[in-house]
């Protein structure tokens, strides 16, 4: 007996298959890695922070984190959309543009408040 696809299982197909791989990745990856990594958080191309190879020297050295931003709501606030609190910023609005998830933005938080 054969068995027709219909479009609607073929979209659900290619939506699930679309979606596993960052959802996946989200949860496998450490605060670190999505930081370090080029194609996620990137923070190195602006910033200086241990362990980081070929920091950028734009944005300030991410040292210090919990002095620095004792509020972790304000952090989470600037990794979301830094132009909220400076319109001219060149850092990238992580949250607001899904540049990066909740989960991944949680776990940066999480890497941060290590240094």
């Amino acid at each position: 007996m054969k068995k027709n696809i219909t479009p609607v299982a073929v979209v659900l197909l290619v939506l699930i298959t679309s979606l596993l791989p960052s959802w996946l990745s989200a949860k496998e990856m450490t605060g670190k890695e999505i930081a370090f990594d080029r194609s996620k958080g990137n923070c190195l191309a602006c910033h200086a922070i241990e362990d980081g190879d070929m920091p950028g020297n734009i944005g300030p050295p991410l040292i210090v984190m919990k002095a620095r931003f004792p509020d972790r709501d304000a952090l989470k606030a600037q990794l979301w959309d830094a132009t909220v609190k400076n319109p001219i910023s060149i850092m990238p609005p992580f949250g607001k543009h899904e540049i990066l998830n909740d989960t991944e933005i949680e776990k940066i938080l999480d890497y941060l408040y290590t240094l």
